[in-house]
């Protein structure tokens, strides 16, 4: 069930089947919605939405070779999983995505710390995750994050 490749594109041509298309407006939904700065990447091996090393040198701390990852996708064996940093990071926005989501979706909100688990496909929130993307600006994340870091 998962995706592999090296590059964005290769990982978005080598899904399952039933994930392709999902998966693909999941990314081009993202992509259409991300903020200035951020760019679809390689990210931890997977497909990632970071900003890039060109406007964070530092890199990711944990390993300062990969860019400062912010949200992703994946396509695990039960379900397709939106990451993003910004609800782990942020409780006002976390507050708000949970408050938004039954408006967008009838399945219950399946939801790790910065984890959204979709195992029904057809019920994808595209809508609220494009709004969701838009609400953090790449300058705001990099505060949060250092912010944090530095606790």
């Amino acid at each position: 069930m998962k995706a592999t490749g090296e590059t964005v594109k290769e990982i978005l041509t080598n899904l399952p089947e039933d994930r392709a298309e999902p998966f693909n407006k999941l990314h081009d939904v993202i992509v259409k919605n991300l903020p200035k700065g951020f760019e679809a990447a390689i990210s931890y091996g997977g497909l990632g939405y970071v900003v890039p090393h060109t406007l964070y040198p530092a890199g990711y701390h944990c390993k300062p070779s990969e860019p400062l990852p912010f949200a992703g996708i994946a396509s695990q064996k039960n379900s397709i999983t939106f990451y993003n940093m910004g609800i782990y990071s942020d409780p006002k926005l976390l507050k708000w995505f949970v408050t938004e989501y039954p408006k967008h979706s009838k399945q219950k909100l399946d939801m790790g710390k910065s984890c959204v688990r979709f195992k029904k496909l057809d019920e994808i929130p595209y809508e609220l995750i494009g709004e969701l993307m838009r609400k953090m600006s790449v300058k705001e994340w990099i505060d949060i994050y250092e912010t944090n870091l530095k606790k």
